[in-house]
């Protein structure tokens, strides 16, 4: 049986909300256990393997798994009968995880560095800027309702997760906005 690591209301949510999509509840343990937050509640959770104390975190028997993209993955790949991967071969295969890493690489640092309100030009050569996340973004959905054409995936899951959390606080444009909550209306 595989092992989540989980604390509410954090971004650990989206992968318990996958294993609820994917239909492997009785295949995932859910281990709640406490992080440090923002505020200043909470704490480190000895019980958490993590090594920085962080959620989500996946054990797998001896292999343990962190990061949503990586777990979205290793999930994904490990149950393909779910449907929400792109499994090796599938000709979607490189643009699904394509979009899993541009999430981590991309669309988190550059969503919370705009919600922050923190500009340089050495962030946008880096990361790219707000708009040509958001061009990005909007060219995928130009072949569908979802990144990946018509069928919603995992990496909608993931993507669309900012969007969802920050809501007012990150602007969009009508076509994301569109995707962003034929995106919620599948994961709620």
């Amino acid at each position: 049986m595989l092992t989540l690591y989980h604390a509410p209301e954090s971004r650990s949510n989206s992968i318990v909300t996958l294993i609820d999509l994917m239909g492997i509840r009785d295949h995932v343990e859910i281990a709640e256990v406490t992080i440090s937050r923002q505020d200043g509640s909470g704490g480190p959770d000895p019980r958490n393997p993590h090594p920085e104390g962080k959620v989500p975190y996946l054990v797998d028997g001896g292999d343990h798994v962190r990061e949503r993209g990586a777990i979205i993955a290793w999930l994904t790949d490990r149950f393909p009968e779910s449907g929400l991967g792109r499994p090796v071969g599938h000709p979607r295969r490189g643009a699904y995880l394509s979009w899993l890493f541009y999430y981590q690489g991309v669309i988190e640092p550059v969503a919370l560095l705009h919600y922050l309100k923190i500009d340089h030009p050495a962030l946008q050569a880096t990361f790219r800027d707000y708009g040509t996340m958001m061009a990005r973004i909007e060219e995928a959905l130009a072949d569908g309702p979802f990144l990946l054409g018509q069928e919603f995936s995992a990496a909608d899951l993931l993507c669309a997760s900012p969007f969802i959390f920050f809501a007012d606080g990150m602007p969009v444009t009508p076509a994301v906005k569109a995707w962003v909550d034929r995106c919620a209306e599948r994961m709620s």
